[in-house]
């Protein structure tokens, strides 16, 4: 199946070359570039996407592995899809792709959720956040000391991350997603997403005010987790609020594609005021999918319609790969030849487990099988790659916050930790079946 198919990745791989060149001399529509660079990364996302899930592996690991090789193709002598990572078309794809996904993610759960979880999935939050947090601060200023404090303080941002999606996956195929320790796993991870961005929002903060010149202080940290805490809780409140009466109001309405329509305004509207706030506009997408629950659209729902989750999937499917995909062909595989490069990819991956371990701490009574809880919050997967990406675009003193080298470092942090946890789970569980 695969050499019928990896031949059409190389025949498309070598058209780019001639197609761009034309079309930088003035020929053709301009869209006609970025419509040829859609096709290959769509058609190798989703070949390296399929071999990953054959290899029991997510879909994501396989668009980011294969994005690092086309990205890298320059080592055996061709440069033909190196346009494709600097493309200002694919990168605005990419952004919203991953708005749309945050927003995905955001609609697998519910403020009623977050606020249900109990206080065991609230403790392996906290030290799931904080943990792997100091330790990569400590990395960053181990391995780095000649890059800024805001550096050392992204790193541990960035391992903040968890994509529970790899977790679930697992405990699905081996029915055990009805376990305590799935129910603890999954309610953390929804409260690590929420303490996660809220990290995020207040480094990003940080590092905008040290790029104007503001000097660091608690009071500037401290207001920045305060607006962080305040867009949260009022976007929340109001949206849980007002939503039920938009989309009844909207479900009056038979045009088609109502529901999809409004629920991509909410997400994106949210991600302009979260922007306006000062935040990371992922934020706001997250909490516009946290919103929404499925007795708003019931109205869309009894008459027919697909779900909103479904409505949105499909985008996804084609918005988020793109994403995945210049990740990995930002990559810069030369930058392990760069001395301390390649250790802090070492020393990036044994925190990021390490630092997770923790979470069993927060549990605790007879029965419950704590490995197997620090293992399941391991996985970065595109969590980590978004709060990644999100560094490549801060700038600080003119230079970007996240170097090409520390970048790949952090890519293959994500690539191991997303490799190891399904093995390690299905071990853990396994050990823990035998031993009852």
């Amino acid at each position: 199946m695969f050499k019928p198919a990896w031949r059409l990745v190389l025949l498309l791989a070598l058209v780019p070359a001639t197609a761009f060149a034309s079309q930088s001399v003035g020929h053709g529509d301009p869209v006609a570039s970025v419509v040829l660079a859609l096709t290959v990364i769509l058609v190798a996302a989703k070949l390296g996407g399929e071999l990953a899930v054959r290899l029991g592996q997510s879909a994501v690991l396989g668009e980011l592995v294969v994005g690092v090789l086309m990205g890298n193709l320059t080592l055996v002598g061709y440069s033909g899809l190196d346009h494709l990572s600097t493309d200002p078309s694919i990168d605005m794809l990419a952004r919203i792709g991953v708005l749309v996904l945050l927003f995905e993610v955001g609609l697998e759960s519910t403020v009623g959720q977050m606020l249900r979880v109990g206080l065991p999935s609230l403790l392996v939050a906290t030290l799931g956040v904080v943990t792997p947090f100091a330790l990569g601060w400590g990395v960053g200023a181990w391995l780095l000391p000649s890059h800024s404090v805001y550096v050392h303080v992204f790193l541990g941002a960035t391992l903040c991350a968890t994509s529970v999606s790899i977790t679930a996956r697992v405990l699905k195929d081996l029915g055990r997603l009805q376990t305590q320790e799935a129910r603890i796993i999954l309610g953390a991870a929804v409260l690590d997403d929420v303490m996660g961005l809220v990290v995020l929002a207040v480094v990003t903060g940080m590092i905008g005010a040290a790029d104007q010149g503001a000097p660091f202080s608690l009071t500037s940290a401290g207001a920045i987790i305060l607006k962080a805490a305040v867009f949260l809780v009022v976007s929340l409140f109001l949206g849980v609020r007002l939503s039920p009466k938009l989309f009844q109001l909207a479900s009056r309405l038979h045009a088609h594609g109502v529901l999809l329509a409004l629920g991509l305004a909410l997400c994106f509207l949210l991600s302009w005021l979260a922007n306006v706030a000062g935040l990371a506009p992922i934020v706001g997408a997250f909490a516009a999918g946290l919103i929404l629950e499925d007795v708003h659209t019931r109205g869309f729902v009894d008459r027919g319609e697909r779900p909103l989750e479904d409505l949105i999937h499909p985008i996804s499917g084609f918005l988020a790969p793109v994403f995945f995909v210049l990740m990995g062909l930002r990559t810069d595989l030369r930058s392990f030849a760069t001395p301390g490069v390649l250790g802090l990819a070492a020393a990036l991956t044994l925190v990021a487990v390490l630092g997770k371990q923790a979470c069993s701490l927060g549990v605790w009574g007879r029965g419950v099988d704590r490995l197997t809880i620090g293992l399941g919050m391991i996985p970065r997967g595109e969590v980590g790659l978004i709060f990644a990406s999100i560094g490549v675009g801060l700038t600080l003193d003119g230079a970007p916050v996240i170097d090409r080298g520390t970048f790949s470092a952090v890519v293959v942090m994500v690539i191991v930790t997303t490799l190891v946890t399904p093995i390690a789970l299905k071990f853990s569980l396994r050990r823990a079946a035998r031993k009852a």
